[in-house]
């Protein structure tokens, strides 16, 4: 008879977490209470540096523990509910956010556009590109499961297409915007398509996400039921008694990511203030609030890389991509048409050739060989491209 100890929440969650939980919270309370008046008209240049840096520190320790918590879940649940896991709710919370925006007073029709555009930047060029970079400087050459990594090219060429390219050549509602019978009809595609590669990816086809054995760049079919991330001997015992573990560290993880969110806004203010203040681009407190929302997400695809999982790193960055499309833009549409509020997702004729530019580097980067480092610096010098327009359009 197997007996399994059942670890009480004290050894599954170390002091040093709690603590730190504690004080992101304190942090967010603070904001919550007094963030009017530290961050009011009267805001000077020395408040606004120390708000800053305040923000910054809580942000950033909030998305250490979301790594650890995720990679601990990740090791649980196996590939790819891990990174699943981790996905889902940053962009849920980026979903969140951007409705917040739209259905707030100030008009703002391309937010959407301008969230996934940038995601897309960040994610698919600096992210990647620092995995292809330091993953082949260490290891020389890195291994990925093709298949998989296909199916999510296919996924951002379908979904990216059809929502941000082509409004740029229908008649829709003119600007770029969907008329009201094509937003429904797309909404609903783009939603169905999503839930129907999540449903195959976390099913029969779930072989597709996992790193495959030493040597290969792929996991036939019919070595699924060898090639899978739960230990086939576990007994329901031992997996009942895991659910308690994994319960717990998912509530530690919303715990973690929710104040990102929460000081999400707090951070956009002073950014914008320090943007105006300096007289720099307005697009860029866009970026960098987005780069401070996926900094978990980045963090745990960097350190993927480093550990030679390879896989992992691609399910982060690919599969927020696909994820940020297939939530984003149902959700987007559904809120302007219930809100009544202008939608525009045609992209500009510079973001086109970037658009273009990333599909076709990212393509080409994962064709079923082997990384190499000098596509990274590839995909770093596409992203510095971006930030320099953002300067000098």
């Amino acid at each position: 008879m197997n007996t399994v100890k059942k670890l009480s929440i004290r050894e599954i969650i170390p002091m040093s977490t709690w603590l730190r939980l504690g004080l992101v919270w304190v942090v967010v309370a603070i904001f919550s209470i007094f963030g009017h008046d530290l961050m009011g008209a009267q805001m000077g240049g020395w408040t606004a540096v120390a708000v800053f840096v305040l923000l910054l520190a809580t942000i950033v320790g909030a998305a250490f523990g979301v790594v650890r918590e995720a990679d601990e879940l990740a090791h649980k649940l196996g590939e790819p509910y891990g990174t699943l896991i981790l996905t889902l709710s940053i962009v849920s919370i980026e979903v969140i956010l951007i409705a917040a925006v739209m259905l707030g007073p100030t008009e703002n029709p391309s937010i959407g556009k301008d969230s996934i555009f940038s995601v897309m930047m960040i994610i698919m060029n600096l992210v990647m590109g620092l995995c292809l970079l330091l993953g082949g400087m260490k290891y020389g050459e890195q291994e990925y499961n093709a298949q998989g990594a296909m199916a999510y090219h296919s996924m951002i060429i379908m979904l990216g297409g059809i929502s941000m390219m082509l409004p740029n050549f229908i008649g829709g509602a003119g600007d770029g915007s969907f008329s009201t019978t094509q937003a429904i009809i797309l909404s609903g595609l783009v939603a169905l398509l999503y839930a129907a590669f999540l449903y195959f990816q976390m099913t029969k086809y779930r072989h597709h996400y996992i790193q495959p054995p030493a040597g290969q760049m792929e996991i036939r079919f019919t070595d699924t039921l060898i090639n899978t991330e739960w230990d086939a001997s576990d007994t329901p015992h031992t997996v009942s008694s895991a659910k308690s573990e994994i319960l717990i560290r998912s509530i530690v993880l919303l715990g973690m990511i929710l104040p990102i969110v929460l000081l999400s806004h707090h951070m956009a203010v002073v950014v914008d203030y320090g943007i105006q203040a300096a007289q720099l681009p307005t697009l860029l407190g866009g970026v960098l609030i987005a780069i401070i929302v996926f900094t978990p997400e980045s963090m745990t695809a960097v350190k993927a890389a480093l550990n030679n999982e390879f896989q992992r790193a691609i399910n982060l960055c690919h599969g927020a991509f696909v994820s940020t499309v297939g939530l984003t833009v149902p959700a987007v549409l559904i809120v302007g048409l219930i809100a009544g509020k202008t939608v525009l997702f045609g992209l500009t004729g510079t973001e086109t050739i970037l658009f273009v530019l990333t599909l076709l580097l990212s393509l080409m980067s994962f064709m079923g060989r082997r990384t190499s480092p000098i596509i990274g610096l590839m995909h770093l010098t596409l992203f510095i491209v971006f930030i320099m327009l953002i300067f000098n359009p």
